[in-house]
């Protein structure tokens, strides 16, 4: 094929914004995007056509950009915070440090960088509650380093000379005075064909699509722009639920194919709930603030007053033959209110409700928990649970190992095992691990049991086995996934929104 013939070729299969383009295929990426009035998408699309009809390559180079944050916007119009104290110091000195706060007009947190940036530098002593200024008028009107970085703002991060580079890093820690982005600078080479035909200015009468004036007024001569369907389109996300969604739908799916009824609530409840009508003790460590989220200065109220005096006895005195835990039971502490630490105190409000010619019954639920925890790789002060309970004077142990290594499966895990362990409220109990193949090690994710009479005689009237348990559903999720890290559930990355796959257990 002849080059003319090959251009030709070309020109037809031009797209009007491409056709734009050409005529200036000899200038820089930005002054393509002045003289052809595309916005900087539709520029970088035309290009992609052109790169792939072979008329240009396309280059791009990430820079690090240093810029201003919200802070560093206000800081450098007004003064940085160690500056305004200076000038408050150097009108008033030896100012008591509140008076000093107070007149300089700066939050606790700027007012305490502000000592220490000024201490580091000797510019002032700190003596008897008292700040004495020891800068002099030539140090009082030079301008630091960081505000002189401040004025330089944007710049690209790599030409920093060192005494800008140890500014950004004293300002780097401190709140949203800086912030460091990721900018691409796009440039091209023409190809053989290019230098052919950059400069062009193409005229087109081909017909770019079809529509109801086309048809009516269609004559022969009419001759549509030729489509390359082999050519790469833009990625478009579509919209999609959020993948811890997702999840939690399949898990609720399961549950309700293994003929369980969901159990709803709500996040907010009482100790009573929580933990009385559980037997947990309410001298037990778990009751604490520093596990649990107390809300202030509410109290709750309790339910019939025959189940909470069924509840006083057990813990008082015991039930079916127990001892309880021989306290004096305090209804106060039964009114506090908090944020519920687990979805078991779904079950106990579950069980208050059933009448006996509801029995059999099977009930779960997934749901948000709070617990005052560390947060880490596993651990989370907010977190999703799935709570099951079994109600059938004919269940048993055998029974519980059972629906837990089903939902297991279901959800995608095979190697699962179990092991005796302590809950104030079930007896027996276990736990349940699944192994988690990044991690190379058991994960714990099930707590389950069987209700003790202590929970069961005070809210059914009598004592019938109840199974139970309560799996930590976002660690199921995390193994799911192949995430490593429980935080990154929420992290809402988009371009891993993006690209994780949609749940297929």
């Amino acid at each position: 094929m002849t080059d003319n013939k090959k251009i030709e070729e070309i020109i037809e299969r031009l797209s009007p914004i491409e056709r734009s383009v050409i005529p200036h295929l000899k200038s820089s990426f930005h002054e393509i995007k002045k003289k052809s009035s595309l916005d900087e998408t539709s520029l970088i699309r035309a290009l992609r056509f052109l790169e792939l009809k072979g008329i240009l390559k396309i280059s791009q180079k990430e820079r690090n950009i240093v810029d201003l944050g919200t802070n560093g916007i206000y800081y450098k119009k007004n003064h940085l915070p160690e500056r305004t104290l200076l000038l408050v110091l150097d009108k008033n000195n030896h100012l008591p440090i509140e008076e000093a706060q107070k007149t300089a007009k700066l939050s606790d947190n700027e007012f305490k960088v502000s000592l220490g940036v000024l201490k580091d530098k000797a510019l002032i002593t700190i003596n008897k509650g008292r700040i004495s200024l020891n800068a002099s008028k030539d140090e009082l009107m030079k301008k630091s380093f960081e505000e002189q970085f401040l004025e330089t703002l944007p710049r690209e991060y790599e030409t920093l000379p060192p005494e800008m580079l140890h500014a950004f890093e004293n300002l780097k820690v401190r709140k949203d005075i800086i912030e460091l982005r990721k900018e691409k600078d796009i440039s091209f080479s023409l190809t053989d064909l290019g230098e052919s035909i950059a400069g062009m200015n193409i005229e087109s009468n081909l017909l770019e699509e079809v529509t109801p004036e086309l048809i009516k007024n269609w004559t022969k001569g009419n001759k549509f722009r030729k489509y390359d369907i082999q050519a790469r389109v833009p990625h478009i996300s579509g919209g999609k639920r959020h993948f811890v969604n997702q999840a939690i739908n399949y898990g609720k799916r399961i549950w309700l194919d293994m003929g369980f009824k969901e159990m709803t609530g709500k996040k907010v409840v009482t100790s009573f709930w929580n933990f009385d009508a559980l037997f947990t003790a309410q001298d037990h460590p778990v009751r604490e603030m520093h596990d649990t989220f107390f809300i202030k200065d509410i109290k709750g109220n309790l339910p019939d007053k025959e189940i909470v005096k069924r509840v006083k006895e057990a813990h008082e005195s015991g039930v079916s033959g127990s001892k309880g835990w021989k306290y004096l039971w305090n209804e106060e502490e039964a009114k506090k209110v908090l944020l519920r630490t687990h979805t078991t105190v779904l079950s106990s409000q579950t069980l208050a409700k059933l009448k006996k010619e509801d029995l059999p019954a099977k009930y779960f639920a997934i749901g948000k928990c709070f617990r005052n925890e560390t947060v880490d790789w596993k651990h989370g002060f907010e977190f999703n649970q799935t709570e099951g309970i079994v109600i059938d004077p004919k269940a048993n142990l055998s029974d519980l190992l059972g629906y837990l290594s089903e939902f297991s499966k279901k959800m995608g895990f095979d190697k699962i095992r179990f092991q005796p362990s302590f809950f104030p409220y079930t007896e027996p109990s276990v736990e349940g691990l699944v192994w988690n193949e990044s991690k190379k090690e058991w994960i714990e994710v099930f707590a389950a049991g069987i209700f003790r009479p202590e929970v069961t005689v005070p809210l059914l009237g009598e004592s019938i086995p109840v199974l139970a348990w309560g799996p930590g559903f976002d660690r199921l999720m995390m193994m799911a996934y192949e995430i490593k890290d429980l935080r990154e559930l929420y992290s809402n990355d988009i371009k891993k929104l993006r690209d994780i796959p949609l749940w297929s257990k």
